[in-house]
């Protein structure tokens, strides 16, 4: 068996499907699930409380969590969904990806075709992206106290430049690149969970976001702050950055990118997909006169194919941000109150 074998669980799942969940604790059967299943998957974890890993230099570190419902979507699941989340917040710190950990509340009764599932993408999604699952924690809750598996995971990587990105870099005149269209995330994730159907089925845009990132930075381009629009969407993002950058941010809508199929949807939900939480989305702001080098740069990578300007910074009132709608109207963006769509990462 490969640490990416699909097709076959390690522990006898006619025989434990739901057994080996209630014993949270330590004992012979929880010490099968760690070793027949997370360290045949993980190969570099250590068989210690923690991992010691060689770093040096300036690092980035972020943690977060996953709980998104349902576990399984299109384009994607919540293990490959945490592998990439963590990626990609490194990626906005101007960071190579190198170590995960990785933590699993998992719930008594979870099928343990379902858990193994989520364990391969988890480790098929850390190789694709370079990184190495070096940690992890398991724990078990009642019956009905954790809806499936929720994940957490925290990531460190090496900041190999002298950028400081941030809001503070954020200049007069800097422009704000979109590496994408914006809302196929959040749109797939309520047409399953709802049993929507449409014509076309509209994928997750979840993937990592690192290597075009580099290569931005590789290129020379002056970068001066990144941001992933997962919950809250562009808008929340944009609102974000005006605030912790003390500046004036404004965008053209006829300019942002929303596929017709996402469009139409949300159109039928009544969503906005301004506000709609993307995992394979960024916004940089770069100088004005790095902006065709840094699309050029962006158009070599799948990821970030449809990376197109939309908008820049002005001067306006600082700490906001505002749009012109497409018939010329111009508005103030602000953050939504609550979320438009729960538990979608």
């Amino acid at each position: 068996m490969t640490a990416f074998d699909h097709f076959s669980c390690p522990i006898p799942i006619n025989e434990y499907p739901q057994v080996l969940l209630a014993h949270g604790g330590g004992g012979k059967l929880m010490n099968m699930l760690i070793h027949q299943m997370f360290r045949a998957s993980f190969p570099h974890v250590a068989d210690h409380d923690g991992a010691v890993m060689p770093m040096t230099g300036k690092i980035a570190m972020t943690t977060d969590s996953y709980v998104v419902r349902p576990l399984f979507f299109a384009g994607g699941d919540i293990g490959s969904l945490a592998v990439h989340g963590t990626v990609n917040d490194l990626a906005m710190c101007g960071a190579i990806p190198k170590y995960l950990s990785v933590a699993m509340i998992l719930e008594e009764g979870l099928p343990m075709e379902t858990l193994w599932a989520v364990v391969q993408s988890i480790a098929k999604t850390a190789h694709d992206c370079g990184v190495s699952i070096i940690t992890g924690d398991t724990k078990v809750v009642d019956r009905g106290k954790g809806d499936g598996i929720f994940i957490n995971t925290t990531g460190i990587g090496i900041i190999p430049h002298d950028l400081t990105i941030a809001p503070t870099s954020v200049q007069m005149d800097d422009v704000v690149i979109l590496s994408g269209d914006i809302g196929r995330h959040g749109v797939a994730i309520m047409a399953q969970r709802e049993g929507i159907e449409f014509e076309t089925t509209i994928t997750s845009d979840s993937c990592p976001l690192h290597i075009p990132v580099m290569a931005l930075v590789e290129a020379g381009v002056r970068v001066r702050c990144l941001r992933d629009l997962t919950r809250g969407g562009l808008t929340s993002g944009v609102c974000e950055i005006a605030k912790s950058g003390n500046i004036h941010i404004h965008l053209n809508e006829s300019a942002i990118p929303v596929a017709d199929e996402v469009r139409g949807a949300c159109e039928i939900l009544g969503l906005d997909p301004l506000y709609i939480a993307n995992e394979g989305r960024f916004i940089a702001f770069v100088h004005r006169d790095d902006v065709s080098l840094a699309l050029d740069v962006l158009h070599r990578h799948e990821a970030t194919a449809g990376a197109c300007v939309i908008g820049r910074v002005t001067d306006g009132r600082a700490g906001m941000a505002t749009i012109t709608s497409p018939i010329g109207a111009e508005r103030i963006l602000e953050m939504f109150s609550g979320e438009q769509l729960p538990r979608i990462c």
